[in-house]
């Protein structure tokens, strides 16, 4: 089987750091590919130099590599997209600029993708304000006219968490001592901006509760839960900005990784273990209908996403979800109020 795959921003670092890592592991699986390269027109004959070095590696997977600065052209056909190009917030932006910048390339992207992508294709959205950018081009989508007469579903179109939920692994494991394979039930919630929810509520380490490794850590339950919320919490939601002050450039590589994480488990399944996915909320956790938020998601092993029900939430927890959810649905009418939507 050969999947085509389309990556947006195809001159940029995420996707230079991606799109190797992309055919050296379906390479690995022995699976096959066509990738189609997707850039802004005074971007787009750097793709030449990006397709060239790709040939130069022999990647066994890699049937066809395809450039072009047409959506409508990227998109026909694929199996998954990334997109991961978007107008960057420059001095003096606010939010609703970013959003006003960005809505007009994820709306067009939108269209193209409902237009012409596999009516099951997985849409994971790199680009940031990433969650309502989904939201657009998802919106976008479902207004597409199709020559199959078919709609590709708003729930095709995700947002990544996976870097927050990754980023969190990281942190728990340095302070517990612990693997990374040992951690579960982790939980990335809301908008993937300093207002997310980084939730070791449930979270276990090596079957233990992940809190009461922590107590024995720090040196007691008061030390640990002082970790959580003046250390874990803040280090993570704010850590790709210590990337961006430590090495003077965004974090390009392990927002890479993070992508290929999501969609290879979207894809395959997660075999029952919690990942952190921003997804179409249908009013789960009183999360409003319609928002892009992160949950956390299993995969089952035909690549349905499913959010985590029953979970019984604390207050604090409940306060931090409903603070990021109602950034969420402010980013939602500004992009209402500017047209998007």
């Amino acid at each position: 089987m050969t999947r085509t795959i389309a990556v947006t921003g195809a001159a940029g670092s995420i996707a230079y750091s991606l799109l190797f890592r992309l055919a050296a592991e379906a390479s690995a699986e022995g699976e096959r590919i066509r990738l189609r390269l997707l850039e802004i027109p005074a971007a787009v004959e750097r793709l030449e130099g990006v397709r060239m070095e790709l040939e130069d590696c022999a990647f066994p997977a890699l049937e066809e590599i395809a450039y072009t600065a047409d959506p409508e052209e990227a998109f026909a056909g694929v199996d998954a997209a990334f997109l991961v190009g978007s107008a960057p917030r420059r001095p003096g932006m606010d939010r609703a600029d970013l959003l006003e910048a960005n809505g007009r390339i994820f709306a067009e992207q939108g269209r193209a993708l409902g237009a012409g992508a596999q009516p099951d294709a997985r849409v994971v959205v790199v680009g940031n304000p990433a969650n309502t950018n989904a939201l657009i081009a998802a919106e976008h989508a479902q207004r597409a006219p199709r020559t199959d007469g078919g709609v590709l579903s708003a729930d095709r179109f995700t947002a990544l968490t996976r870097l927050d939920h990754n980023r969190a692994l990281a942190q728990l494991a340095a302070r517990t001592g612990a693997s990374v394979e040992s951690i579960e039930r982790l939980a990335i919630w809301g908008n993937h901006s300093n207002t997310q929810f980084p939730d070791l509520g449930g979270a276990a380490v090596a079957g233990e509760p992940a809190m009461q490794v922590l107590a024995r850590v720090c040196g007691g339950p008061d030390a640990a839960e002082a970790w959580v919320a003046g250390d874990f919490i803040p280090t993570v939601a704010g850590r790709g900005g210590a990337v961006i002050e430590a090495r003077g450039a965004s974090s390009a590589a392990s927002a890479a990784s993070a992508a290929l994480d999501h969609l290879r488990d979207w894809t395959h399944g997660t075999r029952g273990r919690w990942v952190s996915m921003a997804v179409r909320s249908h009013g789960e956790y009183g999360v409003p209908a319609g928002l892009i938020s992160s949950f956390p998601c299993v995969v089952d092993a035909d690549g349905s996403a499913r959010i985590v029900e029953g979970l019984e939430l604390t207050g604090e927890q409940r306060s931090r979800i409903d603070a990021s959810a109602a950034e969420l649905e402010e980013e939602r009418q500004t992009a209402d109020h500017l047209g998007f939507l």
